[in-house]
C-alpha cells in the first residue's frame, strides 16, 4: 500500500488590539451592535480617505521582531479586489509586493522534538465586516463593525507535517503575540483565524500535490479534526484514481467534513495594484532598535530564569508562564512572601484551579499581589490553617480583600489559648467512649477521627499538629 505524506502551510490572522481601526478613528471593541462603530471609511463611501494608525506599524513591527523576520524598511500598501458583501469597497486594502515583516521563523516542541517552521510573510491588512445569516427570514444581514479592524496576516512555509506541528505552531504564536500585548488571540471572538493549506504526496516525493485550503477554524480541535478530515479525503480521491481538485472548503465541525466553497484563486485574480490613497512606510534604523529594546521576556526565556534564579522545576515553570499576566503576578507575589516555591504551588493550585471554575481569562485575574503574600505568610506562620486560607483566598481573588483584617474579623485566626485546646480534646474524647476504647487499645487510625472532630469543633482554628500533640498527651495520661 502507497505511504502518504502530510505537507501543510498555514495563513493565520492576528486582530491587533488597537484602540482604533487600521485607516479611521472608529472603536475596536468587541461586541457592540451592528454598525455602531462605524464611518464613511470604513463603510467604503465614496470620497472618503484612508489614514494609516501608527500604531498597527508598531504592532506588526513588534510581531516580526520577535518572529525572527526581516524587516522592509520601504514598504507599502496594495488594493486587493474582490466582490462580497462584507467587503464595502469592492477591495481590501492589504500588502503584497511589499509586506513589512519577510523570511522569519520559529521554533516549536513537538513529541518528536524540536523543529523550525519557517515564515514566509507577514502583512498588514485590513479586516472584512461580518454576514450574519437569518434562516428565519431567508436573508442574510451584514454588520461592519468589524470593517477596518487592523490585522496581520503571517503566512508560513508549507513545513508542518501532522496535526500535532500545526497546533504547537499556533500556540507558539498566539502565546508570542499575547507576551507582546499585540492582540489577546481569543478563537472564540475571532481575533486569530487559521486558514489550512494542505496537501498530500507519497513519501518520498519532492513535489508538492494540489492544495485545497480549509476555512471556518476557530478552535485547535477543529484544526486537528479539520486536517484529518482533509488528509483521508485527499487520499481516498488519490486511491481512486480522481485528481485533487485546488479550491477552497468550508469545515462543519459539527458534521465533522468538509464542502467545496469556490475555486482556488490566484494573487492575479485578485489584480493587485498599489493603494494610490496611502503613502509608503519607511521604517528607520532608529525604529527598529527601539522597537527591538521593548520586546518582554518571552516564555522559553521565562521557564530557564525560573529554574536557575527560583529553584522551580521544568514543569511548574512551564505551567506558570502560560499566561504573561499571571507570570507578573506570581513574580511579585514571589518576592514579597519570599517563597518561591509554596507561591508557585498556591498558583498552580488554587490560583489556577478557580480561573478554571469561573470560566475566566488569566488576565481578568486583577487580585492583589501583596494580598496574596500576606495570606501565605500567615500560613507560614502557623496563624490561619490551611483549609480556613483556601477559604479566605477565594474572597481575595473575587473581591481583593485584606486577608489579614478579614481573618481577624471573621475569628479565623489559629487558637493560641492552650487552656482552650485542651479542655476541648477533654471533651471531646469524653464524648466518644468507644473510639475512645479502640484508641486506647492501641488503633492508632482512630487518631485522625478525633482530629476531625476537634478542628471541627474549633471551626478550623486550631493547628493540626497542635491538635495531635494535645490528643496524644492526653491518650498517655488515660492508658
Amino acid at each position: 500500500m502507497k505511504q502518504y505524506e502530510t505537507v501543510i502551510g498555514l495563513e493565520v490572522h492576528v486582530e491587533l488590539a488597537t484602540r482604533t481601526k487600521i485607516f479611521c478613528g472608529c472603536s475596536t471593541a468587541f461586541g457592540g451592535a451592528p454598525n455602531t462603530h462605524t464611518c464613511p471609511v470604513c463603510t467604503g463611501m465614496p470620497g472618503s480617505l484612508p489614514v494609516l494608525n501608527k500604531k498597527v506599524v508598531e504592532f506588526a513591527l513588534k510581531a516580526g521582531l520577535a518572529t525572527n523576520c526581516h524587516i522592509n524598511q520601504y514598504c507599502k500598501f496594495d488594493r486587493k479586489n474582490y466582490f462580497y458583501p462584507d467587503n464595502p469597497q469592492n477591495y481590501q486594502i492589504s500588502q503584497l509586493y511589499l509586506p513589512i515583516c519577510h523570511d522569519g521563523w520559529v521554533e516549536i516542541q513537538t513529541s518528536a522534538g524540536k523543529k523550525k517552521i519557517r515564515i514566509h510573510e507577514m502583512h498588514m491588512e485590513e479586516d472584512a465586516g461580518k454576514l450574519i445569516h437569518d434562516e428565519w427570514e431567508d436573508c442574510s444581514l451584514v454588520d461592519y463593525n468589524r470593517s477596518g479592524v487592523p490585522l496581520i496576516e503571517i503566512v508560513s512555509e508549507p513545513d508542518m507535517r501532522s496535526a500535532e506541528e500545526v497546533i504547537a505552531y499556533l500556540e507558539k504564536l498566539r502565546c508570542t503575540m499575547q507576551y507582546l500585548g499585540v492582540s489577546d488571540c481569543k478563537l472564540q471572538e475571532g481575533s486569530m483565524r487559521a486558514d489550512v493549506n494542505l496537501s498530500i504526496r507519497q513519501v518520498g516525493s519532492d513535489t508538492f500535490g494540489t492544495r485545497t485550503e480549509m476555512k471556518n477554524l476557530n478552535s485547535f480541535k477543529a484544526i486537528a479534526r479539520a486536517i484529518e478530515g482533509e488528509r483521508e479525503r485527499q487520499i481516498e480521491l488519490l486511491e481512486m484514481g480522481r485528481p485533487v481538485v485546488q479550491e477552497t472548503r468550508r469545515w462543519d465541525d459539527n458534521k465533522e467534513s468538509s464542502h467545496a466553497m469556490r475555486s482556488k484563486e490566484d494573487a492575479k485574480d485578485y489584480r493587485y495594484f498599489p493603494d494610490p490613497d496611502l503613502p509608503p512606510i519607511h521604517i528607520s534604523d532608529q525604529w527598529i532598535q527601539d522597537t527591538k529594546a521593548q520586546l518582554p521576556e518571552f516564555r522559553e526565556e521565562k521557564q530557564q530564569r525560573y529554574q536557575k534564579e527560583y529553584g522551580l522545576p521544568a514543569y511548574d515553570a512551564e505551567i506558570l508562564t502560560e499566561s504573561r499576566h499571571l507570570a507578573d503576578l506570581f513574580e511579585e507575589t514571589a518576592t514579597l512572601s519570599g517563597n518561591p516555591k509554596k507561591t508557585a504551588n498556591w498558583f498552580m493550585g488554587e490560583v489556577l484551579r478557580l480561573v478554571k471554575e469561573k470560566g475566566m481569562e488569566p488576565e481578568k485575574v486583577h487580585f492583589s499581589a501583596k494580598h496574596l503574600a500576606d495570606l501565605l505568610d500567615m500560613v507560614e506562620k502557623k496563624q490561619v490553617s490551611a483549609q480556613n486560607a483556601k477559604r479566605v483566598f477565594e474572597k481575595v481573588f473575587d473581591q481583593d480583600i485584606d486577608p489579614v483584617v478579614y481573618i481577624e474579623e471573621k475569628g479565623l485566626k489559629i487558637v493560641e489559648d492552650t487552656g482552650l485546646l485542651k479542655s476541648t480534646v477533654t471533651r471531646i474524647l469524653d464524648e466518644n467512649p468507644e473510639p475512645l476504647a479502640q484508641l486506647l487499645e492501641g488503633k492508632d487510625k482512630v487518631m485522625g477521627y478525633f482530629v476531625g472532630l476537634i478542628m471541627k469543633e474549633l471551626k478550623g482554628k486550631a493547628n493540626p499538629a497542635g491538635v495531635r500533640e494535645a490528643l496524644a498527651d492526653e491518650i498517655s495520661k488515660r492508658k
